[in-house]
């Protein structure tokens, strides 16, 4: 499904008058889809970089971390949900062996396509293949991956809880869901810490990097409105989900939470 197309199938379906939230602001429901895309149409090329340096470079271990904890095997296929730029995919493709695949999805074709060199420098092009389409109504079979992860993506949707009940319905049973998240940092006088990494140094990055002043504010304001961990463990469980752990990273920086599908 194209990204006009994906757009148009989840405007269709928004009750009319309902309403999103895009970092602090409250937007239509309907609008945040297209708020997204120009986010990261804009960010693309550079995505990787200011992810590296908003994050002093720690993202990459985070992200070894939860590829860790899900368990893969030789030969697994796993969904990439908000793939993005392909960074857990690769991780992904190394663990499951020439005989597995990922599916990177995707509602952006700029960010695809802005990692598809890393994924052929990695040697990986015939194990990952790309589909662009709304991560709220994946056009995929359902019971058809044995894993699904989603890496700081999830938090973008219009509808979060709608991204998870997507993921459980194309997992086979007995499968692995794995949510890489930002969150809040545990320790009082690390929060404050944190609050200045985030509302003086991010958006002077951004800012270095010729990013215009919504940039500046959306993420550090939608980290901030995502859920905390206990209660997306509790959603996740509420979705259909066993066996919910998760771990803080970092002082609770960013959460891996990991499920099973009954």
């Amino acid at each position: 499904m194209s990204g006009p197309e994906a757009k148009e199938k989840h405007d269709s379906q928004m009750p009319r008058g309902s309403q999103a939230v895009f970092g602090y602001s409250t937007v239509a429901a309907d609008e945040k889809p297209q708020l997204v895309q120009d986010h990261f149409s804009s960010s693309a090329r550079r995505y990787d970089l200011m992810n590296t340096f908003m994050s002093l470079g720690v993202h990459h271990r985070w992200r070894r971390i939860a590829i860790k904890m899900m368990g893969l095997k030789e030969g697994d296929h796993v969904l990439d949900v908000c793939g993005g730029t392909a960074d857990l995919a690769i991780l992904a493709g190394k663990v499951i062996g020439p005989k597995g695949r990922v599916t990177l999805y995707d509602f952006n074709r700029d960010m695809m396509e802005a990692g598809k060199p890393k994924v052929a420098r990695a040697s990986l092009s015939d194990r990952i293949r790309y589909i662009q389409g709304d991560a709220q109504e994946i056009s995929l079979p359902s019971g058809r991956f044995d894993a699904a992860m989603v890496g700081f993506g999830i938090r973008n949707l219009t509808d979060p809880n709608r991204g998870f009940v997507e993921m459980h319905r194309v997992l086979k049973p007995g499968g692995t869901l794995m949510c890489l998240e930002f969150s809040t940092p545990t320790s009082a006088w690390f929060r404050k810490l944190y609050d200045l990494h985030s509302f003086l140094y991010m958006p002077l990055v951004m800012r270095t990097l010729g990013r215009s002043m919504p940039s500046y504010t959306y993420l550090p304001e939608s980290i901030r409105t995502f859920p905390l961990p206990d209660e997306l463990s509790a959603t996740l469980e509420g979705i259909g989900f066993t066996d919910v752990t998760y771990k803080r990273l970092t002082n609770g920086i960013s959460v891996v939470h990991v499920g099973r599908k009954k």
